[in-house]
């Protein structure tokens, strides 16, 4: 048994390594297969590449010729050019060689022409040279008989000559001028039209008007008495102490202050509104209360000062010309507010200074500051305006804004755009129709004035102010005052008002010279 177990092991192993022989060269073979299969592939790849370089070469060649070929037949081109432009460009050389033989002769002929006209010149001049001669010696004879006949010198001679000419020509220039003066007016007062209508549509102010009373309500008519107390002592001690007529009549309801002072009046309707609300009325109080309120209208004006001050931009000013800016708003002139009439200015001012091309925050500054002088003339003496130049002067204001306060009311000639703007705001805000209000008798006396000036003058026939007193118009006798006489007259008569009338805004006056001819058809 274990022998046979033996055996068919053996035989198994024989048979196992028989077949794994086998195997071997089973795959030996394939292997030669493989490898004569890859050889054969790399020959036919081989012979491939062969093929195609030798197409490559031939394509080479063939693209060589074709250069080659396009290379001759561009040389070829080219040189037929360069002849055909070589033969060009001798057929023009020698064109312009015959133009400049031709140029040549022309120019050698004009010299020989030249040559003969300075001879002819050269003989002309000798000619003339001989004829002035002459001239000057028959002058010379001619003036010599002249001074025998007339017994004149030469120099006399011409004198006499020279005056009659400017006799003659006296009446020309006069007319020139005028005719240049005339247009000048005409174009000057264009552009002031112009200028001033652009302020005033810009600027639409209200009209700032103060009356010379003040009305107090009560809310009982029991309080007139306490007012005037025990016989009369309160109302004595108001006024004196307000500086104020206290008027008290009939009217239900109401008492009435009188002053021309804003400031004291506007203090003094405060003062009583505060007595009336305290009830208690008795000199002591009445004191009290008065200085209580004129502190809160110290503070009030500095700061209605600052305010308006900020509102224009114009920061920084010393503070005591902003409370007397504040103090504007309790003073009036012809009815007219003063603050409001120094803001009018000041917007106006900027605007037109804008205009024409001037610094319009300096035109507003002095615009505002114009009237300043206004706030202190109840307690010093002298005008408005030198007041107002010295405090301004003391506080270092600008010399422009001195200028302008001056000449707003003729004292100096405005220096700058600014200084003239306001000048001319000045006179619109106060010349409107609403803005101020005078009493008849002066505004009669200065309508008379007015004409007296004008018919004063020789030549005149009559003169008749209209337009409330802004303008004058003269009748002249044609005879005597010609048209040139005329504009000096009217220039005389306006001068003349300006020294002897004080008038607010402008006069203007106007001399009408006209002749008639009248005749009859029978």
């Amino acid at each position: 048994m274990i022998t046979e177990i033996v055996i068919g092991g053996a035989a198994a192993a024989i048979s196992g390594v028989a077949a794994f022989i086998i195997a071997r060269k089973v795959d030996a073979s394939k292997y030669e297969i493989y490898i004569e299969q890859a050889k054969a592939k790399a020959k036919a790849i081989e012979h491939e590449a062969e093929k195609r370089l030798q197409n490559a070469n031939l394509y080479v060649k063939e693209a060589e010729l074709e250069a080659k070929k396009r290379y001759e037949e561009e040389i070829a081109r080219i040189d037929s050019e360069y002849k055909q432009r070589v033969r060009q460009l001798q057929k023009r050389e020698e064109k312009l060689a015959g133009k400049l033989e031709e140029e040549l002769e022309e120019i050698s002929k004009e010299r020989e022409e030249i040559k003969r006209e300075k001879e002819n010149l050269d003989a002309l001049k000798a000619k003339l040279d001989r004829l002035k001669n002459e001239y000057i010696e028959k002058k010379k004879e001619a003036m010599k008989l002249l001074e025998r006949a007339s017994g004149l010198t030469d120099s006399e001679a011409r004198e006499l000559v020279l005056k009659h000419a400017e006799e003659d020509a006296r009446s020309d220039i006069a007319h020139i001028v005028r005719k240049y003066e005339t247009e000048a007016k005409t174009e000057a007062k264009r552009k002031a039209n112009y200028i001033l209508a652009q302020a005033t549509t810009r600027f639409a102010g209200d009209f700032a008007a103060e009356r010379l009373i003040n009305v107090v309500h009560l809310p009982e008519d029991e309080l007139k008495g306490r007012i005037i107390g025990k016989e009369g002592r309160n109302i004595k001690a108001l006024e004196m102490l307000l500086g104020v007529d206290i008027i008290i009549d009939d009217t239900p309801g109401a008492i009435i202050l009188s002053s021309f002072n804003l400031y004291r009046r506007a203090i003094a309707t405060r003062t009583i509104e505060l007595l009336i609300e305290d009830g208690r009325i008795q000199p002591a109080r009445i004191e009290e209360i008065y200085e209580k309120v004129t502190e809160e209208f110290d503070q009030k004006i500095f700061e209605e000062g600052e305010r308006i001050v900020m509102d224009l931009g114009l920061s920084p000013m010393h503070p005591e010309l902003l409370k007397l800016i504040g103090r504007l708003r309790y003073r009036a002139s012809y009815g007219q507010n003063a603050l409001g009439h120094s803001l009018e200015v000041a917007h106006l001012a900027g605007i037109m200074a804008a205009e024409m091309g001037g610094d319009e925050t300096l035109a507003k500054r002095a615009g505002i500051l114009h009237d300043i002088g206004k706030a202190l003339t109840h307690e010093y003496a002298g005008s408005h305006v030198d007041l107002g130049a010295e405090v301004c002067k003391r506080y270092k204001e600008h010399p422009v804004v001195i200028n302008a306060i001056y000449a707003h009311h003729g004292h100096e000639e405005p220096n700058t755009v600014e200084a003239a703007a306001v000048c001319a705001a000045d006179t619109l805000s106060a010349a409107r129709p609403g803005a101020r209000r005078e009493v008849l008798e002066s505004f009669l006396k200065r309508v008379k004035t007015i004409e007296e000036i004008a018919t004063s003058k020789p030549g005149v026939h009559h003169a008749y102010a209209i337009n409330a007193g802004r303008e004058v118009r003269v009748i002249v006798d044609a005879t005597l005052i010609n048209d040139d006489e005329a504009i000096l007259l009217s220039r005389e008569i306006s001068e003349e008002i300006e020294k002897g009338v004080q008038y607010p805004g402008e006069i203007k006056v106007n001399v009408i010279r006209e002749t008639r001819a009248i005749n009859y058809a029978r």
